[in-house]
């Protein structure tokens, strides 16, 4: 039941009267916002100020980056494919392992190449046994040439046969040759040291030699490319960079590289740019770049989009603020800064580019100046001074839970509730 302001005045004594009288008054005071129309405060009853995180604007030796989008490609690529006809016996290969250079990866039927190998084999043996007959032969007639016991005529016969014979060894020799290389094919081994993708064929599979049946893909990933695109003005603008020595150089005057993997983590190993493509897109106005980049611990897939940063000159005296603390607009940049009497007061700035999570400050900020970072939402009343404390950067990996009372606590405050 709501009772009225008279009927609760006529039944109170003096003193209830004017302890209503004197919480009336702080009522409207704090209502009216203070003396001069200022916001209420804790002195004059209102609520205390605001807590914001802050930080102080220091200088400090920043490395300008530019950073654009890339994309990974292996360091070397093989495709294994038949080089004989043949039915697939077996895969000796486990799928997305590490291969060797000349690990057996397929075994196509040998036998049909085995017997060409035996039947080339024999045919060598003969043809070593006629020259031997033809070299004897010679080593008899030449006496009896030089005696004149026979003609010359057939002398030069046994000539013929006997380098006719050395030719049929040599053919010999080179079909035993062939013979042994198409029974080595049968066997198929990895041209390259990599890691190797799934079979392409299974066994039973006719393959062929004349279609070069696919079997497999082999790519080298422990040194991985990153390609990236730039435009002509910017590709311009590296070159001077490079030759005026403002970009930050390897011992080997290499210029490093740093990938950033899709979850905006930085890759360990450091790579360096290769060579900038000598033609530009004609559809996209776009020049290709190419860096090297060390890739031992398999975090870079060939197919992968990464960011690539290259690292140019330092800025000795730069002002890095945390992406939070900035506002960006159509009409501008802007931060909050600690004024007179506490107050937050908007100030313009000329924002440059962003590295790790922060934005660099051309212009616009002082060494010294406090700038808000966090507590925005607590700023419930515009112009009202604020309590500034030191910001300080969330552990990644930290979750704020709310505070919970204990159940001992909380069982007393309901029960008194219940029986107002």
């Amino acid at each position: 039941m709501t009772l009225s302001r008279p009927y609760l005045i006529a039944h109170q004594t003096l003193g209830d009267r004017m302890k209503w009288m004197v919480l009336s008054c702080a009522f409207a005071l704090a209502a009216c916002g203070g003396k001069d129309g200022a916001a209420p405060t804790a002195l004059n009853g209102g609520p205390p100020p605001a807590t914001v995180g802050v930080i102080t604007v220091t200088q400090q030796a920043v490395a300008l980056q530019t950073e654009l989008p890339g994309r990974v490609s292996p360091f070397r690529v093989a495709q294994v494919r038949a080089r004989v006809n043949g039915v697939v016996l077996k895969r000796l290969f486990q799928e997305g392992s590490v291969v060797k250079a000349g690990q057996a990866l397929f075994q196509i039927d040998p036998e049909p190449y085995r017997a060409v190998f035996d039947s080339a084999q024999a045919n060598l043996v003969k043809a070593q046994a006629n020259l031997w007959q033809a070299n004897a032969q010679v080593v008899r007639y030449k006496p009896l040439v030089d005696a004149n016991a026979v003609s010359q005529q057939e002398f030069t016969a046994v000539l013929t046969t006997q380098k006719q014979a050395d030719a049929d060894v040599a053919y010999a020799t080179a079909a035993l040759q062939s013979a042994r290389i198409n029974l080595d094919y049968a066997t198929v081994t990895a041209p390259i040291s990599g890691r190797i993708g799934q079979a392409l064929v299974t066994e039973g599979a006719l393959v062929s030699q004349t279609e070069a049946t696919q079997l497999a893909l082999i790519q080298q990933t422990d040194i991985v490319y990153v390609n990236f695109t730039q435009s002509t003005t910017d590709v311009l603008s590296l070159r001077k960079a490079i030759a005026a020595k403002q970009m930050r150089s390897a011992p080997d005057g290499s210029v490093p590289v740093r990938v950033v993997l899709e979850d905006g983590t930085e890759l360990p190993q450091t790579g360096k740019l290769l060579f900038t493509d000598g033609t530009v897109d004609p559809t996209s106005g776009q020049v290709t770049l190419r860096a090297e980049v060390p890739n031992p611990q398999g975090l870079l897939l060939p197919g992968q989009f990464v960011r690539v940063r290259l690292s140019q000159a330092l800025m000795p005296k730069g002002i890095a603020l945390p992406q939070q603390a900035v506002t960006r607009t159509g009409q501008g940049d802007s931060v909050l800064v600690i004024g007179a009497d506490s107050k937050p007061v908007p100030r313009p700035v000329k924002v440059g580019a962003a590295q790790n999570n922060q934005w660099l400050i051309l212009e616009g900020l002082s060494v010294g100046e406090q700038v808000i970072v966090d507590g925005f939402q607590k700023m419930m009343v515009p112009g009202a001074p604020v309590k500034a404390v030191p910001w300080k950067p969330a552990a990644p990996d930290a979750v704020a839970l709310p505070p919970t009372a204990p159940a001992s606590a909380a069982a007393p405050a309901s029960s008194s509730v219940a029986h107002k």
